[in-house]
């Protein structure tokens, strides 16, 4: 049992670290509330999940070719910075209490923190690099009958934190002013164009040196 609760709070320090993902979900919470932060933690899951499986199948080495790398800062830079660009363009939306935003899509919240998950290098990182000694680790002490046990265990840890997020970034703008919950909104969408930034830095830094 402390095993598999390790599993879990390794799940929760993949999610936990101020991130994209995190930058988004509390931006989306305070425009449109609990569930559409949670979907978009969700789609980060769902990316997470299909970079998982990659290990699995076995392709880290494909992600080291320079090629894939570039692409992956470029895209990376490109959708974080569109997303913080929209955030910065919406903050003038938020209004406190009963005079919420329309909620919009719930897919369009998916696939925000999907894409934001599944272009960030540092995701892929993790997956394929600490978790691909994780789940060697694993194999090689426990058997491959735990393999699937484990990953579900880190799986738990992120989905509670997508939820403490979702319902913290949604609580927030209870208490908060509407000139505040702007101010929040505006710095959580430079925080993404911060990133976005930073991402492409390192692609140039893959090309040019």
């Amino acid at each position: 049992m402390s095993l598999f609760l390790g599993y879990v709070f390794l799940g929760l320090s993949l999610a936990a670290p101020i991130g994209p993902v995190n930058a988004a979900q509390l931006d989306t919470g305070i425009k449109k509330g609990f569930l559409h932060a949670w979907i978009v933690g969700l789609g980060a899951t769902v990316a997470d999940g299909f970079y998982m499986l990659l290990v699995f199948l076995g392709v880290v080495h494909f992600i080291d070719l320079p090629f894939m790398q570039t692409f992956l800062w470029i895209f990376g830079a490109f959708v974080l910075m569109y997303t913080g660009y929209e955030s910065l363009l919406g903050a003038n939306e938020v209004k406190v209490k009963s005079e919420r935003t329309s909620e919009g899509s719930h897919f369009k919240s998916f696939m925000s923190g999907f894409f934001i998950s599944l272009f960030n290098p540092l995701t892929i990182l993790f997956w394929l690099g600490i978790f691909g000694s994780v789940l060697t680790k694993t194999v090689h002490t426990y058997g491959a009958h735990k393999v699937m046990l484990y990953t579900a265990a880190i799986f738990v840890g992120i989905t509670i934190w997508d939820i403490t997020m979702a319902g913290l970034s949604s609580t927030l703008r209870k208490y908060l002013t509407t000139r505040l919950l702007k101010t929040i909104s505006i710095l959580s969408g430079l925080s993404l164009i911060g990133f976005g930034i930073y991402f492409a830095i390192q692609a140039f830094d893959v090309i040019f040196l």
